[in-house]
């Protein structure tokens, strides 16, 4: 038992890693979007790409959870086979002549083998983790956000890196992913694995209001995050007056994202001493702040642009981790991952509408005044999480666990 700890740490370590490798993938078709563009002639890509992604992720999530695949099967082996099926996926579209149907469809396809990675991944933290998951998932969501941000660190190195090789490399982190976890991470000391197909198990999770609460926030961190992701650069070009070479905007698009990965681990930190609850509801509140303001502000002087933007992607990402964690801790351990992945795939479908709105948005307003739109998601996130929380203190028979 004492040697226990120690193991779990290692086997968190590794899993960290292998989210970060494992998830490079996302964004891949982003990072390659301009030379895209060119090659087919089209224009305005990058929400297509990001939208087929996220259509594929939530799909995939919804059959993982309503097969309840990761609590009745060996998580590990689903996270192995996930894996090597998104990097294929990635990659057919060097199979083929280059069309954006074939685009669109392989990152379609990679977001679906995406959901048995990112919730996945968080199943087995949770498995090896029984006091301190806030922690882990930190560790753990923060890797997710670096691999997010990797695509576009190859693009700003500068390189002339063709789009083959932006989507050649990621694919083959997620291989060497699949093979570290698939065979290399036994299933946790404290998994317990489900009886069977429990068809009735998504309308009881349905029924539990501190599920709601914490996915009601985690929702509204998810209308924000990923949509400030998908318009970070136009939105750095749009405050730096055009003045950046496409290298330079890429850095600091790679930096902004980045950076959220540290706040991630940092928050997973604070979260030891103050809980979970505490750093998710700071977090989702002072990134709706940043949108707020940047709606407010007419103009933001040029010295104070990166700080600006720095500061709203750590707090744009920290709440993640913990509000993952609080559905965690919502639910029986039997029933985790089917819970993460079903709020998962929720969550992610509210992305879809979100870049969508904001690119039909797009064509009235100022970068300034549609993206700073996203202060909405906060601000019903955080609505969500109190009134589902506080019914639930009251009526605690309710609650469905």
């Amino acid at each position: 038992m004492a040697n226990r700890p120690r193991r779990s740490f290692g086997t968190l370590t590794v899993l960290v890693l292998a989210q970060f490798m494992g998830t490079s993938l996302w964004f891949a078709g982003n990072a390659a979007a301009p030379e895209l563009e060119s090659l087919l002639g089209k224009t305005g890509l990058v929400p297509w790409i990001t939208s087929a992604v996220q259509l594929g992720f939530i799909l995939g999530t919804f059959g993982y959870a309503f097969f309840q695949i990761a609590d009745r099967f060996s998580p590990s082996k689903v996270f192995l086979w996930s894996a090597l099926a998104a990097a294929l996926a990635n990659l057919s579209l060097l199979f083929f002549p280059l069309e954006l149907e074939l685009l669109l469809g392989g990152r379609f396809l990679t977001g679906i083998f995406l959901g048995g990675i990112y919730p996945v991944g968080m199943k087995i933290a949770a498995d090896y983790v029984k006091e301190g998951l806030g922690l882990a998932l930190g560790f753990l969501v923060g890797a997710l956000v670096l691999g997010t941000a990797f695509p576009f660190l190859l693009q700003a190195m500068d390189w002339n890196l063709s789009y083959q090789l932006l989507f050649i490399v990621p694919s083959g982190l997620a291989l060497v992913a699949g093979g570290m976890v698939g065979f290399g991470i036994p299933d946790g000391p404290f998994r317990r694995q489900s009886s069977g197909l429990n068809l009735r198990l998504i309308p009881h999770l349905a029924s539990n209001l501190k599920l709601q609460g914490a996915a009601g926030g985690y929702f509204g961190h998810m209308w924000e995050v990923y949509t400030f992701w998908a318009f970070l650069p136009l939105l750095i070009s749009y405050l730096t007056k055009n003045s950046f070479s496409s290298a330079n905007e890429s850095i600091w698009t790679f930096a902004v994202i980045a950076i959220g990965g540290f706040s991630c681990a940092l928050g997973g930190v604070i979260s030891k001493k103050l809980g979970s609850e505490k750093v998710a509801l700071g977090s989702l509140i002072g990134s709706g702040a940043c949108g707020l303001l940047l709606l407010l502000l007419p103009e933001i002087p040029l010295v104070a642009v990166l700080p600006f933007l720095l500061v709203w992607g750590m707090l744009v990402t920290a709440d993640s981790p913990q509000f993952s964690t609080l559905v965690a801790q919502s639910v029986s351990p039997e029933d985790r991952g089917t819970a993460l992945t079903l709020v998962n795939g929720l969550g992610f479908g509210l992305t879809i509408v979100s870049i969508q709105i904001t690119q039909f948005t797009a064509g009235f307003l100022s970068p300034n005044q549609f993206i700073g739109l996203l202060c909405l998601g906060p601000l019903v996130g955080v609505f969500l999480f109190f009134s589902s929380r506080g019914f639930s203190q009251k009526n605690p028979a309710d609650q469905g666990i």
